[in-house]
This record gives structure tokens, C-alpha cells and sequence, in this order.
């Protein structure tokens, strides 16, 4: 099965659409998403160039099957088609965040979150016995939090 992007106003995704994939193939007996586009146009009466083929495996530029990523993410409603790069975009979470083309993710203007201390790992992990039952739950729950208003990534703590 092939999955299509329907594209709307400034290449947004209006819709993802299934296709059997012996409706894409060519002359040769080769799936061809140009021939995919020709048959969406024909059946939804929407241009050819707005459907572009997706892969719905495809996360973060990674293939989930060990296969070659298609199109940096599997395209959702409300994902942008960047013609240039040849990735679906999902919504930008912060203003200030960046495109990283190579993992086809945002991120933050200085990079990842920190990462939490041996001792804030500790605090946010259940205490259990040899049998691993419970015997006291977490005195914390650190994580990072971005803040957009001064561009950093805040420690807080959730049990607070």
C-alpha cells in the first residue's frame, strides 16, 4: 500500500490518502509515483503535482525497517511539504527553533536539553525490592523544559 500527501495552500497537507500499489505502476511493472499522482488527479479531481507520495515507515529520517527514508517524515494533516529539501515538515514547536534537515526534525537554537544528573535519574526512578515490587515512588520527576521567552531549557520538577 502507497500513501499520498494531498498538498493545499503553501504545500500544507489537507489530507493522506492510500493507494494499492498496483495503481502506480508503469509501463514497466515499476511503481512510479509520477503515475500515482496521474491516477489520484484522475480519481479526486486534484492536480497530479499536489499529491506527493509518503512513506508511512518513515520518522525523523529514519526508515523504521532498516529501508531508505522517504521524505524525512511520514506526512500528517497540517505537516508543510518543503519542495526544496524534499521533507514533510510537522508543526513548528517554538519560534526560535530550527529546521534540522538531517534528522527532518525542530531544534531548539542551542541544541538538546541537558542531560539529567546520575543523582536527578535516581530521584525520578521508584525505589522496588528484589522482587521488583514498589516500595516508594519517585521524590521527584526532573526533566527539561524549553522556555521560549529567554531561549533556554528550564530543570523542573513535575512533583513540585
Amino acid at each position: 500500500m502507497a500513501h499520498f500527501a494531498k498538498l493545499g495552500s503553501n504545500g500544507k497537507v489537507i489530507q493522506v490518502l492510500t493507494l494499492d500499489n498496483k495503481d502506480m505502476l508503469n509501463a514497466d511493472g515499476v511503481e512510479d509515483e509520477t503515475v500515482g499522482q496521474q491516477y489520484l488527479e484522475t480519481h479526486n479531481n486534484w492536480p497530479a503535482q499536489m499529491w506527493i507520495q509518503t512513506s508511512y515507515n518513515t520518522s525523523g529520517g529514519q526508515h523504521k525497517n532498516g529501508g531508505t527514508p522517504l521524505r524525512g517524515n511520514y506526512a500528517g494533516i497540517g505537516y508543510t511539504w518543503d519542495e526544496d529539501d524534499q521533507i514533510f515538515w510537522p508543526k513548528k514547536p517554538y519560534a526560535s527553533w530550527v529546521k534540522h534537515n538531517e534528522s527532518a526534525s525542530w531544534k531548539s537554537p542551542i541544541g538538546d536539553a541537558p542531560a539529567l544528573t546520575a543523582e536527578q535519574e535516581s530521584q525520578n526512578t521508584p525505589t522496588t525490592d528484589a522482587e521488583g515490587n514498589v516500595t516508594a515512588e519517585p521524590t521527584h520527576k526532573w526533566s527539561y523544559v524549553w522556555n521560549e521567552a529567554n531561549t533556554t531549557w528550564d530543570l523542573t520538577d513535575a512533583l513540585a
